[in-house]
């Protein structure tokens, strides 16, 4: 039964409601769509033109009326089964087309490490991800994320994916939680134009869904390569996914933070990476913030120390 479309004030609100809950926040299309009426449409193209008339009945005869009630008819000659070749051939029948897949695959995976490998430059890195359409996430997105900061900054930071705030303007961390990081580096004396800022996945998932292990394997030769070519003296991991895509581990956040690990690039660089908390995790758990507040001191100090 096809759902009918809502025509009250209280019906559309109920309808905004339940897109709220369910994550969605932004339009994919500059004009709206009406899916019911497309819906309707659909089910009226499979409707029949006519209805077949029904065969008339017979009479039952002397015959008929001997044999068991239900007994199924039996032809004298029944049809030899066709083979797969006599079923090919017939014109009515339908193909088979395969599914396309929802999610690139493998093949995509290593298509982005050969252009991720191939940029000698930033703004190499930055057209190969823009000309890049092998990751589902890209046309879900309104822009390509990049990038903010200072490219030659010895502190590089790497949260996970950009929000709402960040695909509108292109820039990572401009929302809540890139005014609380703005505040964090102003806590030990820097800013951004003393630090470098990125995210592991570099277009916003629909909803701000947690981005699937397969699109976070295809991004991550990008954001490999990005850390190489800007190859700062220390890494801040920014959340759990940041801090398990680069520092391939398994561990928890709150067992990660506050100890130092490396992050080696392609060609054997060992970074200093420390691993804290996200300043979204933060927003919702002010507590932790003396936590956050203790690895940007070792931070500090890790910083001195490489001057």
């Amino acid at each position: 039964m096809t759902a009918a479309s809502p025509n009250t004030k209280a019906e559309i609100a109920e309808l905004l409601a339940f897109y709220a809950s369910a994550g969605v926040d932004d339009a994919l299309e500059d004009a709206p769509i009406n899916r019911f009426a497309e819906a309707a449409a659909k089910s009226a193209e499979r409707r029949p033109a006519e209805r077949t008339p029904a065969a008339p009945r017979r009479e039952a005869t002397p015959e008929s009326r001997t044999a068991p009630e239900h007994a199924p008819a039996r032809a004298e000659n029944p049809p030899a089964p066709l083979s797969g070749l006599d079923a090919a051939n017939i014109p009515d029948a339908p193909a088979r087309v395969p599914a396309a897949a929802a999610v690139p695959d493998e093949a995509q995976a290593a298509a982005a490490r050969q252009l991720a490998a191939r940029a000698t430059t930033l703004d190499e890195l930055r057209q190969h991800m823009a000309a890049f359409d092998g990751c589902n996430l890209k046309f879900t997105a309104k822009n390509l994320v990049f990038a903010d900061g200072n490219p030659n900054a010895d502190l590089m930071l790497v949260g996970e994916a950009p929000g709402r705030d960040e695909d509108l303007e292109g820039l990572p961390f401009v929302g809540r939680s890139g005014r609380l990081l703005d505040r964090m580096l102003a806590a030990i004396g820097l800013d951004r134009n003393s630090a470098y800022i990125a995210n592991v996945i570099p277009w916003r998932p629909p909803g701000n869904r947690t981005p699937t292990p397969h699109e976070t394997e295809i991004c991550r030769p990008f954001i490999e390569r990005q850390i190489e070519l800007v190859n700062p003296k220390v890494l801040i991991n920014l959340g759990g996914p940041s801090a398990k895509t680069l520092l391939n581990t398994s561990e928890g956040i709150l067992r990660l933070r506050g100890n130092w690990r490396v992050h080696t690039t392609a060609s054997g660089i060992a970074i200093p990476a420390m691993p804290t908390l996200h300043p979204a995790y933060l927003l919702r758990t002010p507590a932790h913030k003396k936590l956050a507040w203790r690895d940007f001191l070792e931070v500090k100090a890790k910083l001195r120390g490489l001057a």
